[in-house]
This record gives structure tokens, sequence and C-alpha cells, in this order.
């Protein structure tokens, strides 16, 4: 069954509705509803009409379970080139409301305790490490817990509220690496940081539902991810012009340069 060769549509769609809201969650609001923009192949290929169900089952179960109902959307099939269907590619958009202060999304301050919450599990399905380094999507994602998921997204509105954290970002695509990455280049700030893992690779593995917080108040954050009944993990602290995780280790200058300059230089050598 060739359907095994890829991430399943349904939990892949799923998935992209849970990274929306958390995505918002993140920044202290309160995600509301969703719209969609759901792209695939030629439906007369009885598999891609087989994706495209799937994925619309998939975006149904999570807006039901993480209360984030579809306002809009649109949808656009038979995108292919030469008779081969892209990947099943479902956009979600999240909107929501901010009742407190806007949580920043980088490290905006040096001396912060940086923690991240959430379970890693391995999981490297469909994921940017395996494009990367095997050149490869495949695998087989677990199912989605919904409720863990929304049970984030209120700890963090709440932890918002409460002025506890300085900062908080949602670990997507690279994992805890390429998220903390992010947060140092943008913000210019660097960090030290070491994550307990059971595989090397697992700095870059993509479990769902985990978010990176930079903490104020460490005492009230752990009262609050055992409210809601979250695992975390205290992983160092920002600051300083090197950025470390585990074994990586790169300038921080280095690392900006990369970050916003690489895209320059693809578009340049393509011209």
């Amino acid at each position: 069954n060739t359907r095994m060769n890829y991430v399943h549509p349904r939990i892949g769609a799923a998935l992209a509705v849970a990274s929306a809201g958390r995505k918002v969650a993140m920044s202290g609001a309160t995600p509301l509803a969703i719209t969609d923009c759901l792209n695939y192949g030629n439906p007369q290929n009885p598999e891609v009409m087989w994706q495209f169900a799937q994925g619309c089952e998939g975006i149904k179960q999570a807006c039901a379970a993480l209360n984030t109902p579809v306002i809009s959307g649109n949808v656009s099939l038979y995108n292919e080139t030469g008779g081969v269907s892209i990947q099943p590619t479902p956009a979600i958009v999240c909107v929501g409301t901010n009742e407190g202060e806007i949580i920043p999304s980088d490290f905006c301050a040096s001396g912060v305790s940086v923690y991240l919450v959430g379970d890693t599990k391995g999981v490297f399905a469909g994921s940017l490490y395996m494009k990367a380094v095997e050149n490869r999507v495949a695998g087989s994602l677990p199912e989605l817990n919904l409720k863990a998921e929304r049970a984030l997204w209120d700890f963090a509105i709440e932890a918002g509220r409460s002025r506890v954290l300085e900062f908080a970002n949602s670990v997507g695509i690279g994992g805890v690496a390429i998220t903390l990455a992010k947060m140092a280049c943008v913000g210019g700030v660097g960090g030290e940081f070491e994550m307990s893992c059971d595989d090397s690779r697992d700095i870059f593995d993509e479990s769902f539902s985990r978010a990176i917080f930079g903490v104020r108040d460490e005492a009230k954050f752990k009262e609050l991810a055992a409210k809601y009944g979250l695992s975390l993990m205290r992983l160092g602290t920002s600051g300083g012009e090197t950025f470390r995780i585990n074994s990586v280790r790169k300038k921080l200058a280095a690392l900006k340069e990369i970050y916003f300059g690489e895209f320059a230089k693809i578009v340049k050598s393509e011209d």
C-alpha cells in the first residue's frame, strides 16, 4: 500500500490545525477559529482523492477537539507536474484574541531560564531532518493527543496573563534545536542549552504539542505546569554571543548570517 510511504494525511492535517493554534497561544492569545487553503493533486487519482478526504477529516477532528471552527477557506486541486501530484498540503491560519500582554517569540533578554514543555518521543516521520539528511519523505506519525495540545495552549495563556513568561515559541519544523536557533537569531541573543535525549538526533525531533518558554517566575511556572499535567525540562539560559545545544555550537553572528542571508544566496544562484 503506497499510502504507507508518506505521513498519513489525516494526522498531518490535524497537526497543521494544532500547530497554527499553538502559535497563537504562545503569543498569549486565545485561539478562536481557523481558515484553510487545501492544496492537493489530481482528484481523479483515487489515492489523491483519498488524501483529500482524509485531510478534511483530520481538520474536522482537530477543530472539534480544540474549539477552533473553520470560518472560511478554499480548495486548490490538480496541483501536479509531469503527472506527479504534490504532497498533500493543507495550509492553516488561526486567529484569536489577546486580553493581556503580547508574549515575545524570541530571546528578548539575557539571563532568562529557558524551558521545554511537552514530551519528546523521537518523531521523525515527514520531518525536516529526514528531508535534509536522508532526502526522503516517509514514515508513520503517532496519533495527535488533542487534549494534551489544548492543555499546552491553556497553560501558555494563563502563564502569560500571570506575567510568568519572558518569551515563548512553539516547537515545530526542525525540532527544539531549530526553534531555539531561530529565537536566538531574531532576538540577537545567544544561549547555552543542554537537552536530555535518548538519541543525539532528538534535538531535531518533531514531536507534537511542545513549546519553548523563557521564564520570569520559575516557581509559579512549575506550579502551572503541574496544574495542566504537563512535563517540563530546563534547557539552560539565554545570553552571550554563542549558540549551543548539546554538541552543536556556533557563533551567533555566523548563525544569523545563515538565517537571514541564505535565501538571498539561493535566489542569486538561480538567476
